[in-house]
């Protein structure tokens, strides 16, 4: 009986450890949402990308991407422009971003984020990324001022884009 428990008990998986997930992922989606005084403006940039992220890894638990500041599309080329401007992007033509420490919560992730933009560098600890069936995805709220960048303004000030951005991105799996 004792060698019949220690056979079922040995082959057991342990329970205290969590599974290792990977996930594929092939295409990464980012936007950048804000106000002006004229009305919201949506920037995005969707590239097409074969990485793998992966989930309580202890061997491999980083993500890392570049984001070419240059192929975000305003839908207006004076906005786009502008975006361009703002960011940069002549002296910083990518950005990046860094997700580590990846865990489950719940049905979604907790990481840690570094998103390096311009020679800024913003780190959060533990970012949510929300999972659903065909993508993960995250969204930053921040301000301009926060990565030491002035919002711009046009025709002697009758536009103003406000401080405040979003940033959204998304993680398309196979």
């Amino acid at each position: 009986m004792g060698l019949v428990i220690f056979f079922f008990l040995g082959s057991a998986k342990p329970t205290f450890f969590a599974e290792e997930t990977v996930v594929p992922i092939n295409k990464i989606k980012i936007e950048i949402t804000g106000a002006s005084t004229i009305g919201k403006y949506n920037c995005a940039n969707t590239f097409t990308i074969k990485d793998t992220v992966y989930v309580n890894s202890v061997k491999k638990n980083t993500f890392n991407t570049e984001i070419k500041m240059s192929n975000f599309d305003c839908g207006n080329k004076i906005m786009t422009k502008d975006l361009q401007g703002t960011v940069k992007i002549k002296q910083f033509p990518n950005s990046k971003v860094s997700i580590t420490d990846i865990k489950p919560n719940g049905k979604n992730y907790k990481c840690r984020l570094n998103f390096y933009i311009t020679d800024k560098t913003l780190k959060y600890k533990d970012f949510i990324l929300y999972n659903t069936d065909d993508k993960i995805q995250g969204t930053l709220n921040l301000k301009f001022s926060d990565i030491e960048l002035e919002p711009p303004v046009k025709m002697a000030g009758l536009i103003k884009v406000k401080d405040d951005i979003v940033i959204n991105f998304s993680l398309y799996k196979n």
